[in-house]
């Protein structure tokens, strides 16, 4: 079941429970992609092929708002503004460990390596790498546990979960970058909070949040 945040007749954000892919891969698995379809066929009443366009994505463990394109048109005018990086992503992480300064700016060159699909960071600029940037800041402390602000400013594979382990603050559940244990789901406590565009055909600014999970990592944040 689709848990939508914004429609109207060119696009449509949806809050994508962790798990979820987004797309299409090797598994073979449903998609978000494949559930928004089905949603408007039914919605709309509509014959034969619904069109949506994955406008970007998030990794299949990342919970939170995901925006889809319901026309051509709308597709690649948002492509562009994700492109151009004239969209503002707000994200929530939540880490064991207290970071170093409670508000921040890091930098990063990173090389991500597909064949284990995994990303590493680079404190120095490396050739081979992306130069990444987000800013952080804590938000607060409940239970032993810190609920960050992140802002990617860069868009890189993986760049929130590295970056933060680079400074030595894993992402809760995220064992593939230095959490110490899975939590239940095999989610991890990242969570795309916010997203404001500007409205592909309207030339309005749009914002759109997601309520974060109801799973034991967010409860203390409620």
């Amino acid at each position: 079941m689709l848990e939508v945040l914004y429609e109207d007749n060119h696009v449509l954000a949806v809050n994508k429970p962790a798990g979820l892919l987004v797309h299409g891969d090797e598994t073979g698995d449903t998609t978000l992609a494949d559930m928004a379809k089905a949603y408007i066929k039914e919605k709309y009443n509509k014959p034969g092929n619904v069109f949506v366009g994955v406008v970007h994505r998030l990794d299949r463990p990342v919970s939170g708002v995901v925006l889809l394109a319901k026309t051509s048109k709308a597709l690649a005018r948002l492509n562009e503004l994700f492109r151009s990086r004239k969209t503002q992503k707000t994200y929530w992480a939540v880490v064991q460990r207290r970071p170093p300064q409670e508000e921040g700016t890091l930098v990063h060159w990173l090389v991500k390596d597909s064949s284990r699909n995994i990303t590493k960071a680079y404190a120095k600029e490396n050739r081979s790498g992306q130069r990444s940037e987000l800013h952080y800041r804590l938000l607060q402390a409940q239970q032993g546990c810190y609920l960050l602000e992140v802002n990617p400013i860069t868009g890189r594979s993986h760049q929130i979960r590295v970056q933060l382990a680079s400074m030595r603050c894993p992402i809760l559940g995220d064992l593939k970058y230095g959490a110490p244990q899975p939590l239940p789901d095999k989610s991890i406590a990242l969570h795309a909070r916010q997203l404001q565009f500007e409205h592909p055909t309207l030339k309005t600014q749009v914002t759109v949040s997601a309520p974060p999970p109801q799973n034991a990592a967010w409860g203390p944040f409620r």
